[in-house]
């Protein structure tokens, strides 16, 4: 399997730990959940091995990709209860295929427009995001 000794999502570690924090793998993926939490709930669908594209993987690979974040996806429902979860796939820097799960709520600040990728809004004591991973485990 492919890593990157300078990837957060292949090395976890301090790299992991500067926005992330692991809770679980999922069939091809690990799931993170993303320290920045102004959407309550925000979660990272990381793929287990670096690949930069949804096309560098096989098909069946991408549909085992796509099946985890849905699955991620549905424990982020049934835990928080937003109106909608909003799906990024970037990566221009970071070069590691993963996608963001940013749950959207109405009266939160930026329903109906694009979410910020790193507010700097909300970070939460280490209870809390306990907390939170127990809520998205118990529902996966």
């Amino acid at each position: 399997m492919k890593k990157d000794q300078n990837c957060g999502y292949c090395m976890r570690g301090e790299l992991l730990d500067a926005f992330g924090i692991y809770i679980c793998d999922l069939r091809v993926s690990s799931l993170i959940l993303f320290k920045e939490q102004s959407h309550p709930g925000r979660c990272i669908v990381a793929y287990k091995e670096h690949v930069s594209e949804l096309v560098d993987i096989s098909e069946e690979g991408r549909a085992a990709f796509m099946e985890d974040v849905a699955q991620a996806s549905k424990a982020i429902h049934a835990a928080f209860g937003p109106q909608k979860v909003n799906y990024g796939a970037y990566g221009d820097t970071g070069c590691h295929l993963h996608m963001h799960l940013v749950p959207k709520y109405m009266d939160e600040f930026e329903w109906g427009d694009v979410f910020a990728m790193n507010p700097q809004r909300t970070y939460l004591e280490e209870k809390q995001y306990e907390e939170m991973i127990e809520k998205i485990k118990a529902n996966l």
